[in-house]
């Protein structure tokens, strides 16, 4: 079976004062992905720029897709703006790679490594582009030492 790809023009919204910015999904998940809840999915934005990422509802009455900075970056559109979207849902498992030196650490913390195997998508995603963008070798070891220790004590994320 085809995933159905849905198309839609939306308006970028500012999330309060934060520099967040989502768009609203004009339709009904239910209706479209039986689903009420999370909905992964693959978009294209202004059928350039890929993303996959989840319509989620946050006390909303329909469901967001967020648009992260590096994507609003990339398409050179800021609030206000308006973006087109083609999206179809995400069936693929979420798989994030993790390089030998972080592995390194986790078989040196089995603890750790368990708690992170169960974390969201997501939240492992933070995590290792957190210690993946840091510019020096001694920040990556430090937070390589601190992303441990922070799972150890209970933080899902950065």
């Amino acid at each position: 079976m085809i995933p159905k790809t849905i198309e839609f023009t939306a308006t970028i919204q500012q999330n309060g004062e934060m520099n967040a910015a989502y768009v609203e999904f004009p339709f009904s998940t239910e209706d479209v992905f039986g689903k009420k809840g999370l909905v992964r999915i693959k978009a294209v934005f202004d059928g350039q720029v890929e993303y996959r990422g989840s319509l989620a509802k946050m006390k909303t009455d329909c469901h967001l897709l967020g648009l992260t900075q590096e994507v609003r970056k990339q398409l050179g559109k800021t609030f206000g703006d308006e973006v087109s979207v083609s999206l179809m849902e995400d069936k693929e498992e979420r798989i994030i790679a993790i390089a030998e030196d972080i592995a390194f650490i986790f078989n040196e913390n089995p603890k750790a490594k368990t708690i992170f195997d169960s974390m969201s998508y997501t939240h492992k995603k933070e995590y290792i582009r957190w210690i993946e963008e840091a510019k020096k070798p001694e920040t990556r070891e430090n937070r390589k030492i601190k992303m441990i220790q922070m799972i150890l004590d209970g933080k899902k994320g950065i």
